[in-house]
């Protein structure tokens, strides 16, 4: 019953009082930091060549350090938020992150400097659990539109940190890293003044959760104890391994786009210089599609702009197979790919409410996809002559990633039963 009618009349409360608005700058600037602590590891390489005596491939197993760290954070800060508060979670990830920052920054030998990236991992993925999990809880109708703009400033990041880093020079990389994670212990204040956004309906009784507690005024069960958008647990558990593989297929094209797009244009007949400005248009272009699909959310389901954007990614990766069209195609990617993470977030939360065990999942899932497919890309890449293979694999994909969006919708729509009289006002 009270299902729809306390999203509609208490939902402004819990806008306003889960995210008061320096919370909310705090996380934005949360995801400015991580989004460039991301992305400052391959800019600093040559530096790390240079002072550990490194070869590539070993340097680059900072990113892989980092992307371990990211994926044990996520289920750690899962079965943290179970127990304890929000601003706890962000306190402790603040706080990993800046301490691998630090080390990072001082380390002396290579494995040192892995432990820190991996400490400071462990950090950024509870920072990024964390506050997309709780940006869908905590903003209600509004929650799509916030997710978009908060991942958004990881973009921001992700360009502002390789830019700062280029402009002092590779060897400075410490400096930046002890200043960011300076940054992270500045942030932690105004973030701690987010309140818990996790469903408040009882804290542990598990899997039918949500609703009825609340709407039960006496110690009896009312008469209809399921509440009227309960998932049976099987039907869950099949629509959460839909989201994942829909979240691996997507930042495994994600990473496709951004690591091989430089190698077709060049085989085009492209500069070096002009192929790496299209790649950064293709960054570019993600960070603005996600505040130009802010607005767009508060009017249309997560649901169509998830499946529309999954087709427009098919359509330009096509359309990336035309020599003459690659360059700007590739900036159309950029831009239908936008809302698919942030905005799936909200389809899951919508479908699966108060899924924040799913949310790690699929959290973590999409943090496999971005370790995975580069390598598994680079070899099936190799092992084709035609360069075109590049853009046509990568929208093979996008079409499966697109079919498996379609069956998330259709698992989604099952799940949900019949509503009853006193649920028939939204929706």
């Amino acid at each position: 019953m009270t299902a729809d009618l306390v999203d509609g009349s208490v939902e402004p409360v819990a806008e306003t009082t889960a995210f008061p608005l320096r919370a909310a700058i705090a996380a934005c600037a949360a995801f400015v930091l991580i989004g460039a602590l991301q992305a400052l590891y391959g800019p600093a390489i040559p530096a790390l060549r240079r002072e550990f005596g490194i070869s590539p491939a070993t340097a680059g197993l900072a990113l892989s350090a980092h992307f371990a760290g990211a994926l044990l954070g996520v289920l750690a800060g899962a079965a943290l938020r179970r127990r304890r508060p929000d601003r706890q979670l962000l306190l402790v990830s603040c706080l990993f992150m800046a301490v691998g920052a630090v080390a990072f920054a001082v380390a002396a030998d290579w494995p040192f400097a892995l432990a820190a990236v991996f400490v400071l991992g462990v950090g950024f993925g509870g920072i990024d659990y964390g506050l997309n999990v709780m940006f869908a809880e905590g903003f209600g109708r509004r929650g799509t539109s916030m997710l978009n703009i908060l991942n958004a400033h990881f973009g921001l990041g992700a360009i502002a940190g390789p830019a700062l880093l280029g402009a002092l020079g590779a060897d400075r990389y410490p400096a930046v890293f002890a200043g960011c994670a300076v940054a992270c212990v500045l942030v932690v204040p105004p973030l701690l003044a987010v309140r818990d956004t996790a469903p408040a309906a009882g804290p542990a009784p598990a899997p039918p959760d949500g609703t009825a507690p609340s709407t039960a005024p006496s110690g009896t069960a009312p008469p209809n104890a399921i509440p009227p958008n309960a998932t049976p647990p099987r039907t869950t558990a099949i629509l959460m391994g839909a989201f994942i593989v829909l979240y691996i297929l997507h930042v495994g094209i994600e990473t496709g786009v951004g690591g091989w797009e430089p190698t077709h244009l060049e085989a085009l007949g492209n500069s070096t210089s002009a192929a790496a400005g299209a790649t950064a248009g293709f960054w570019l272009a993600m960070t603005i599609g996600r505040f130009l699909v802010a607005p767009i959310s508060l009017r249309v389901r997560p649901q169509v702009v998830v499946l529309a954007s999954c087709a427009a990614m098919t359509g330009f990766l096509l359309l990336a197979a035309v020599p003459p069209l690659a360059p700007y195609a590739y900036l159309g990617v950029g831009l239908a790919i936008a809302p698919i993470f942030p905005t799936g977030l909200a389809w899951l939360n919508e479908r699966v409410p108060g899924s924040a065990s799913a949310a790690a999942w699929v959290i973590a899932a999409s943090m496999i996809g971005g370790i995975a497919f580069p390598p598994l890309l680079g070899a099936a890449f190799e092992t084709s002559a035609d360069t075109m293979a590049i853009p046509l694999l990568l929208a093979a994909l996008s079409a499966v990633c697109t079919a498996v969006g379609v069956a998330c919708g259709a698992i989604g729509r099952r799940a949900r039963p019949v509503p009853n009289s006193l649920t028939t006002t939204g929706s």
